[in-house]
Order: C-alpha cells, then structure tokens, then sequence
C-alpha cells in the first residue's frame, strides 16, 4: 500500500510502499476513504511530542470500511464504516481506566503517533477504540468529526452551559465548536490572529456575535473561553476577557510556554483547566449529538500523496475548516 511515512521528526513525510496490515486478534483493518489533517499530526511531525514509534504513519481523524477482522473481532463487519480517532488503545486495567478516565491512561497509545495512522490507503486499529459514523455525513466530511470534533466537544462540556462563550482560534474545531454552541442557545466571541480576515469572515459566516483579534476585548466579559491555538500567550489574554468566576479551557495537546501573569487576574476564582485526549464515551457522546445536530463541515480534500503541503498550510495559518487526504484522487467539484 502507498504511505506517508515520517522517518524523521522535523523532516517533510515520504512517499513510501508498505505492506498491508494485518489484524491481531481485537482488530480490524479498514480501506482509507479518507484522513483528516489535525494539529496534532503537525505537533508530531514537526517533533514538538517526543517519541512517536519509528517511521510512524500519521493522522488519527480516519474514516474507512472494514476489509478484515481479528480472530476475536466481532463488532463491526466487512463493509462497515467506521472512524479511527487519536485514542488507539488503553490498558483498561489502572486506576484511571477504572474510574473512566482512560484518555489519562499511562499505557495508552495514540493513532498516528505511537500506532499507524491513516495517512496511507489501509489502516489497523483496536475495534474496540473505533466508533460508527453518523450516515448523514460523507466520508470526507466526517474526518473532522473524529478529533476536531471529539475534542471540540469535550472541551464544550468542561466549560458548561456558559451563556457567553469565547473562541481562541478558529480553525477545525472551533468551527464544529460554533454550531454546537449555537444549537444549545449559547453566544459566541472568536478571536482570531490580528488580522485574520479570512477566519474572521468564516467565523461571522458561522453566527459568531462578535469577532476580533486575540488582542482585543469583546463588549462583554464572558463566561468561559475556550484556546483552540497552541499560543501560551492566549491565556493570560482569555483571563481578561472571562467574568469573576470563570473559566479558560486549552484544548490543545501541545502549548507554548505560559508567561507569567499577576495573581489577581485569577483570584476572582477564575480557573483554568486543560483537556488531555479523549475517551471512548465522548466519542459515543459526541456521535449522538452530530447524528441529531445538522453540523456545517468546511473542508479541502487534499491527495495523499499532498501530505507535506496540507500540512504546511495548516502549520502557515492558510486553511479556513479542515483539509482532508484521500487515497484515490479527489472526486471532482469536492475541494
């Protein structure tokens, strides 16, 4: 099968000819319909998370159809279709397992990062860590949904039933974020990179009430304020911007150094809390809301073999939604 491999962090992918996977006993092996291109996968191959698994193949927002299954497989049939999301594998057995926090498990592994991920034409995953799609999205659209969505939603629950609700950064998930928000009555503030008048534009087109850069200050102090950007500088700036009481949420698996800040930006009881992955609930959770939420996914179908460059312009601040690799060449009118 054709893969993009990373054979060393910080280095562009390769074009590179693997043999086909084959399941062990909980798993499946799915034909590629298509792999959504998510930060995280940036943070991997730029080599800002330490210790992928050699040669790793990327990408963890993976939609396909089940071509083989383990010999204890019994979830999912030849011919399903299922999404493939960063959570690959908990052990199932330590403290934070039993208590339902498998997304903080020691021995968890990731998609794309310590296993293979979807960057190629076929991928193997665990069933168990694999979810069903909702039918009313496509293949392409429904990659988002895997990790700009999953996250995007847990992060929507950390910060409550916030009346008015902020955005740092308006890329794949904050533009699922959105809607969510809006479906459940909420008033949304995004904040873009000073400037950014394409975002700002897709940000107005999705509802936002008020849209500005991340170095200005809405009308209103807000409730909570969500940090999709990896920019430790977003949150001391998202402090002042929340009411006494509040909260900022970052989403982000990786972050550059917070500075430092007066205390009493915080002691009105703001707090500030982070997300650390995912598990399989939200991920049930999360599919049941996009099955009754007619969520608007804006995305770039991108070839495979494109990688590098979807990824460049991601890493460039050039993409409005989501881009999305596939195997076969892009149907036509989908970009």
């Amino acid at each position: 099968m054709k893969a993009m491999v990373l054979i060393r962090p910080g280095a562009p992918l390769e074009a590179v000819d693997l043999p086909l996977p084959v399941p062990g006993p909980t798993e499946i092996v799915i034909r590629v319909s298509a792999c959504g291109v998510c930060r995280t996968d940036l943070h991997v191959v730029d080599g800002e998370l330490p210790s992928p698994k050699p040669r790793v193949v990327p990408g963890h927002e993976i939609v396909g159809r089940v071509t083989a299954l383990g010999s204890a497989a019994t979830r999912f049939r030849i011919g399903d279709r299922v999404g493939v999301p960063w959570l690959g594998w908990a052990c199932g057995s330590c403290e934070f397992c039993h208590r339902g926090q498998e997304n903080l498990c020691d021995s968890a592994r990731f998609t794309g990062y310590q296993l293979d991920g979807g960057y190629a034409e076929y991928a193997r995953a665990d069933e168990r860590f694999c979810v069903p799609i909702p039918e009313r999205y496509g293949d392409i659209e429904a990659t988002p949904l895997l990790c700009a969505g999953l996250i995007g939603y847990r992060t929507l629950r950390l910060a409550g039933d916030a009346p008015r609700l902020g955005l740092y950064g308006f890329g794949a998930s904050a533009h699922i974020v959105i809607q969510i928000a809006h479906h459940r009555g909420q008033e949304v503030a995004v904040f873009t990179r000073p400037g950014d008048s394409d975002a700002q534009a897709f940000a107005r087109r999705l509802g936002a009430a008020w849209v500005g850069g991340s170095d200005e200050t809405p009308p209103a102090p807000l409730d909570a304020a969500i940090i999709f950007a990896p920019v430790g500088d977003l949150v001391p700036a998202a402090l002042r911007t929340v009411r006494k009481g509040g909260s900022v949420i970052c989403a982000g698996i990786h972050m550059s150094d917070i500075p430092r800040f007066p205390y009493a930006l915080l002691w009105p009881e703001r707090s500030i809390r982070a997300i650390a992955n995912l598990t399989r609930q939200d991920a049930e959770a999360f599919m049941a809301v996009a099955a009754r939420v007619p969520i608007r996914i804006e995305t770039h179908a991108v070839p495979l073999d494109q990688a590098n460059e979807a990824l460049a312009r991601l890493r460039d601040g050039r993409l409005t939604g989501a881009a999305v690799l596939v195997p076969s060449p892009v149907p036509d009118g989908v970009g």
